[in-house]
């Protein structure tokens, strides 16, 4: 699965990647893929929690080219 947009928060701490995936949503297209690359230990719930919260599709996990954790969401609306 290739995103449209990755979002590199690789170096920030908990809640950030939440906040840069609520900033950035609206940049890609509804279908569209958007990643958020993070070591932030909590952002493996937070990402679908947040999801859930906002109707939007966790696809789910899996890894960057680097190996750290990247999380993948759906634009549902």
């Amino acid at each position: 699965m290739t995103p449209a947009l990755e979002l590199d928060c690789r170096d920030l701490p908990c809640p950030r990647p939440i906040i840069e995936l609520a900033r950035h949503l609206a940049d890609v297209g509804v279908g569209e893929l958007l990643a958020v690359v993070a070591h932030d230990p909590a952002a493996r719930y937070d990402v679908p929690a947040w999801c859930r919260m906002r109707d939007q599709e966790y696809v789910g996990q899996d890894t960057a080219d680097d190996g750290a954790p990247r999380f993948l969401v759906r634009r549902r609306s």
